[in-house]
């Protein structure tokens, strides 16, 4: 374990607001770096995950690499994107071998399907292509070539909201920063017709994982905190998304508390007014550094009733903080469209001692059968989450 402690000091020349009282005041921040060892898997693994009662895990497939983010097709075909082996892979239950259908795509890793076509992105660029009735796909074409730059976060997601808008999370290049474009650190909306683009949210700071609520078409979204305040600050967030919105990064974090330890500062307010009164907070917040990656809505039938329109998230596991937090799959319950607790719900992929770990969990998908899809990025498997009916 690697403990360092942040000071930062800065001088007052005016001190003319809470803002600017914050100058000349010494921020001690204690942060600490701790990664669990890695474990290959084993069928011993599978064996000690846990899941609620009535619920089984199984292996849908395994050695399949970097397996980052999912999505299904009508014909019950998983399509798995690789960013480490720079392909997208096609995967039926049962079959022995999955199929590569998209080589040499550096920076692969966003994508979506939609009315028969596969979208998929990379740092700069999405593209799609038709999806055949064999499982394959046809000849890609480029929607867009000029997204930003990567930087520290440069990994690109894709959503279709319910009216047919593609969404695509743009991360910030930075822990905390000024950025260069107003597109990073943003969620981006792409009209596939006319091919207009234009900012849907701001102050994002790598908001991967986003879905709709199957009832009432609202935006949610899970998004990573900054690195810099502690073990315990700030929690990983699930925010309501709305068009136009503002959530923080780089001069808040948490309930619009103002980032001291953060250099930036807004342009024309105070930074702690502007926290106050020009972003939105979280509805909920996860551990901190617990890198949260996903979120689904659950709107199939195999699950239990109370389960319907509830989110899974999949909280990858934490580097940023001396006891691990994360590597799990949490289930956020909602009632009336909004967020009114959380539970855990795939466990077992941390020791005990908090001292190893047995795979850092990505992406989410529900399959055609209503089962709950689950990718685990370091050993390369994903595993499906079943419900037996009397369980």
């Amino acid at each position: 374990m690697v403990s360092k402690a942040v000071l930062l000091l800065s001088i007052a020349l005016v001190p003319a607001s809470a803002s600017a009282q914050q100058e000349g005041v010494l921020h001690k921040v204690d942060t600490n770096v701790f990664r669990p060892a890695h474990q290959p898997f084993s069928e011993d693994i599978v064996r000690r995950l846990k899941v609620p009662e009535g619920f089984e895990v199984s292996v849908f497939a395994r050695d399949l690499g970097n397996a980052r983010m999912m999505a299904v097709a009508e014909d019950g075909t998983v399509y798995v994107t690789r960013p480490n082996e720079k392909d997208v892979i096609a995967l039926s239950e049962g079959a022995s071998e999955p199929r590569v259908l998209v080589a040499n795509l550096d920076g692969i890793h966003g994508i979506a399907i939609r009315e028969g076509r596969i979208f998929l992105a990379t740092i700069h660029d999405v593209i799609a292509a038709d999806l055949k009735e064999d499982g394959t796909i046809g000849e890609l074409a480029t929607i867009i070539d000029d997204l930003p730059d990567g930087g520290q976060h440069g990994r690109r997601t894709l959503g279709f909201a319910p009216d047919g808008g593609l969404h695509i999370n743009v991360g910030s290049s930075c822990d905390a920063c000024f950025e260069s474009t107003e597109e990073k650190a943003a969620n981006l909306r792409l009209d596939i017709k006319d091919k207009t683009r234009t900012v849907f949210a701001h102050g994002l700071r790598n908001m991967l994982g986003f879905d709709w609520h199957p009832e009432t078409d609202v935006m949610w979204g899970v998004d990573h905190g900054v690195d810099h305040l502690g073990d315990d600050l700030p929690g990983e967030e699930l925010n309501k998304i709305e068009q136009g919105a503002h959530y923080g990064w780089p001069f808040c974090y948490g309930d619009r508390q103002p980032d001291w330890v953060s250099f930036t500062m807004p342009e024309s307010t105070p930074k702690d007014e502007f926290c106050r009164t020009k972003t939105v907070g979280p509805a909920l917040t996860f551990e901190a550094h617990a890198s949260v990656i996903n979120i689904r809505f659950y709107d199939a039938d195999q699950f239990p009733a109370d389960y319907r329109d509830d989110a899974f998230v999949t909280l990858r596991g934490s580097a940023n903080r001396a006891d691990p937090a994360g590597y799990k799959v949490v289930r956020v319950t909602f009632e009336n469209g909004e967020p009114n607790g959380k539970e855990d719900f795939l466990t077992g992929f941390l020791s005990e001692d908090g001292k190893s770990e047995f795979g850092r969990l990505a992406g989410l998908a529900i399959a055609q059968d209503g089962s709950l899809l689950v990718s685990e990025d370091t050993n390369g498997v994903i595993y499906k989450i079943t419900h037996q009916a009397g369980g």
